[in-house]
């Protein structure tokens, strides 16, 4: 034996290999490519993957594939289309995913309008489309006409009157009760994952955590499907981030089809990246935000390669949904604006004002959303989730019919308070007093200049301040619901409420008070100074960031979302500080909270770890039991131990894997086995290797030792031992074990003193005492 010795900032990591067994500079875990026994080298539900070895593997298959690719023709195509297939791959994902973010679109567009009425010359239509041939809209009622009738002009005959409103209130509560109710009967029948956001888990199954079932199939029709029917049943959510989930499951289906991906965890891993950058993209019709937020947010390991792939993924969907043309606007961009009035540097004040509302909000959503969602998951509550769902869908539907700003699905919402107010606007929102020569002033440029809200608008106001507060306290329920459900367009929708009334508060001060200091030198009157769905873009900004904690992605996102580059500054100083002001407040944003709730084994790289521990402290379990009376260390020795020995030694514990030893007596490392591997390697041996029998010798060394005479044939596992598990000495400082962990993805890792084997620290173990260090409970560190 040898020892190849590595210093890495002070840390010794010590790699045992035996003779040969080193390749390149790197320890050969397992020869897969001539892996004979089928299952060898996958890993089990609710396992973390070993990034290592999936990489080595990727590596070796790689080089092989060089090597016979100079022997012949065949070969060389073979290599050629070995090289292609990821770019095949972003292709047909982004293909999938921009034709059914399409098809929700549309569908979602058609449901909602479905609950107000339905059009005559075609049900499919819905009411914008059914009015587009229509001559006899009028200027102000451009949503009326004769195609399209309520439900009230259905049933009663008439559209006006206490019966008619009495009618349409009804069934806009039925439609909405019975989307909701399907959408969470589907969700519990066919596919529980299809719930919620998505995101914490993209995440944690990003970090090398498997969930089984989390991105089949069944997970993606079903919530396709429950997505339309959660948004158009009116509930305080978006469709958003649960599109990244249904591009990670197209993604991971797509990857079934090339082996490459197929067969490694971490290759598909970086599709999965690339396919949450799809996924943001088609959402909002941004493909460079899509691959920051992958960047930023979601993805564990990221390299180079992965950003192009994302980029071209990204830039494939958002071309299909632009050819789709789901807005019927023939833009790509879902809130396009126009203002006419550049801003002003005084008016940073109102915009970080925005910031430190939307930190405030973020951080207090946050800790209201968590503990309903806890008390959720520790009463009977939980037991119920489609009385639930029905419930809250109840009260929404109620509360929101009376009030047209919550009756209109939240993009409609968010795109009304963006508008900038010109001269062809009817909405409420532009309600102004109309003053002498405006009109004469202003035709050629559709520029009007701040004048004294009228009625209609001091109405609006009324209305979207009750609006503020349905959807501040409506949305900390629905978040977390067993339906699909997005936070953010509802995050956007109550930053840009806020936003909106900073912004017509700032308009009408500057009316009739453009003397004050304020104002001087740059709003005269008769000037348009203050633009209002500037406020509201920059206050959708605030609480988006403040509930996320993105900065660099939400930005990129947001100017392409409304085509606004020209007021970047603005939404740069309201997303630091509404980030600053919510970190101050709690560290954790809304997916990392969700995370941590459920328990998920998920080390988050922007948690500091600031304790002085050490390894031994961590480590488990000890030999000999521990002072925290955990089990003795488990190991297998490389020779001399008989097959039933190790069988009953891995049926009696539940560890996942085992280090092998030279001898019990030395306790001198070896390597490290899987336990799926070894019985998986031990059953395969029973059924087709002669004369193994539960006396047969167990072996790892190589060579092997000589047999008995008469005695039967050895089992020799050397092929599934990893030969260069990570080790750190007992007193490795914890934060440099934490910092190792993260950064090379570990599973496990092996603690010894003076070359012999003390004990195991496992990813759930750091985090068990990084929760136990922060005062929290270490049994919450469990898949829930």
């Amino acid at each position: 034996m040898r020892k190849m010795t590595m210093k890495v900032h002070g840390l010794y990591w010590k790699i045992v290999t035996s003779s040969g067994g080193v390749t390149n500079g790197h320890a050969k875990l397992m020869d897969l490519l001539d892996e004979a026994v089928p299952g060898v080298g996958t890993y089990e539900d609710f396992n973390t993957i070993d990034w290592v070895r999936e990489k080595s593997k990727d590596r070796d298959r790689h080089r092989e594939i060089v090597n016979r690719s100079k022997q012949s023709t065949w070969a060389l195509l073979h290599s050629v289309n070995d090289a292609f297939s990821g770019w095949l791959l972003m292709l047909c994902i982004g293909l999938l995913s921009g034709a059914l973010a399409g098809l929700i679109d549309i569908s979602s567009h058609w449901m909602t309008d479905l609950k107000e009425g339905v059009c005559l010359d075609g049900f499919w239509f819905n009411h914008e489309h059914c009015c587009w041939k229509s001559n006899e809209t009028t200027f102000h009622e451009r949503d009326k006409c004769p195609q399209w009738m309520s439900w009230a002009q259905l049933m009663v005959g008439t559209s006006e009157g206490a019966s008619a409103y009495i009618v349409n209130y009804l069934m806009y509560v039925s439609w909405a009760l019975l989307f909701s109710f399907l959408a969470v009967s589907l969700v519990r029948a066919f596919a529980p994952y299809a719930c919620g956001s998505g995101i914490p888990e993209i995440k944690t199954i990003l970090s090398g955590f498997i969930i089984r079932g989390y991105l089949g199939k069944w997970t993606l029709m079903v919530k396709t499907i429950t997505l339309v029917l959660a948004v158009s049943s009116g509930l305080s959510l978006g469709k958003e981030g649960p599109l990244v989930h249904v591009a990670c499951c197209c993604a991971n289906i797509l990857c079934h089809l090339f082996t490459k991906y197929r067969r490694n965890e971490a290759k598909k891993r970086e599709v999965l990246s690339a396919a949450a950058a799809v996924g943001v993209s088609v959402a909002f019709g941004a493909p460079i935000g899509g691959v920051l937020f992958s960047l930023e947010e979601v993805s564990y390991y990221f390299p180079l390669k992965t950003l192009w792939r994302s980029f071209f993924a990204a830039l494939v969907a958002a071309f299909t949904l632009r050819s789709i043309n789901p807005f019927g606007n023939s833009r790509l961009v879902l809130f396009y604006v126009e203002f006419h009035a550049p801003w002003h540097l005084l008016e940073l004040g109102p915009f970080v004002l925005l910031g430190v509302f939307g930190g405030i909000w973020g951080a207090l959503f946050i800790r209201a959303n968590i503990a309903w969602c806890r008390r959720r998951k520790t009463t009977r509550l939980g037991r119920y989730p489609v009385v639930e769902v029905v419930a809250v869908t109840l009260v929404t539907a109620v509360l929101a019919f009376p009030n047209e700003y919550t009756r209109m699905s939240g993009a409609e919402l968010i795109s009304e308070l963006f508008n900038d107010c010109g001269l062809l606007d009817s909405s409420k929102l532009c309600d102004y007093a109309n003053l002498d020569g405006v009109s004469n002033i202003t035709k050629s440029s559709n520029e009007l200049p701040d004048r004294p809200a009228g009625e209609g608008l001091y109405s609006a106001l009324w209305q979207l301040s009750l609006a503020l507060v349905f959807k501040i306290v409506l949305t900390v329920f629905t978040f977390g619901m067993k339906v699909p459900s997005g936070l953010f367009i509802p995050s956007m929708a109550v930053g840009a409420i806020a936003g909106r009334l900073l912004g017509v508060a700032m308009e009408q001060l500057a009316y009739y008070h453009h003397d004050w200091q304020l104002f001087k030198g740059w709003c005269s009157q008769g000037a348009d100074c203050i633009t209002p769905g500037l406020y509201a873009m920059v206050g959708a900004t605030a609480c988006l960031g403040g509930v996320t904690r993105m900065t660099v992605s939400l930005v990129v996102i947001m100017f392409e979302l409304t085509g606004g580059l020209e007021y970047i500054v603005p939404l740069m100083a309201a997303t630091m500080t509404s980030k600053w002001v919510a970190d101050a407040l709690g560290r954790e944003g809304i997916y990392e909270a969700h995370i941590r709730l459920n328990g998920y084994p998920f080390l988050e790289a922007k948690e500091e770890f600031e304790h002085k521990t050490l390894a031994m402290d961590v480590m488990r379990p000890r030999a000999g039991g521990g002072r925290r009376g955990d089990p003795p260390l488990v190991t297998l020795t490389q020779e001399g131990m008989r097959l039933e020995e190790v069988e009953g030694l891995v049926g009696g514990t539940q560890f996942s894997g085992f280090p092998v030893v030279v001898s019990h007596e030395s306790q001198r490392l070896v390597g490290f086995v899987l336990r799926r591997d070894l019985l998986i390697s031990i059953d395969n041996a029973r059924k087709h290797q002669e004369g193994v029998v539960s006396a047969s010798e167990v072996v790892f060394s190589d060579p092997a030792p000589p047999q008995e005479v008469n005695g039967p044939p050895a089992l020799k596992l050397r092929s599934i031992l990893d030969l260069s598990p990570f080790t750190v000495t007992d007193h490795t400082p914890m934060e440099i074990v934490v910092d190792i962990f993260r950064k090379l993805g570990l599973r496990q890792c092996l603690v010894t003193h003076n070359g012999r084997l003390l004990g195991i620290i496992t990813k759930k173990d750091i985090l068990k005492h990084m929760a136990q260090m922060a005062n929290r409970d270490p049994d919450s560190i469990l898949f829930n």
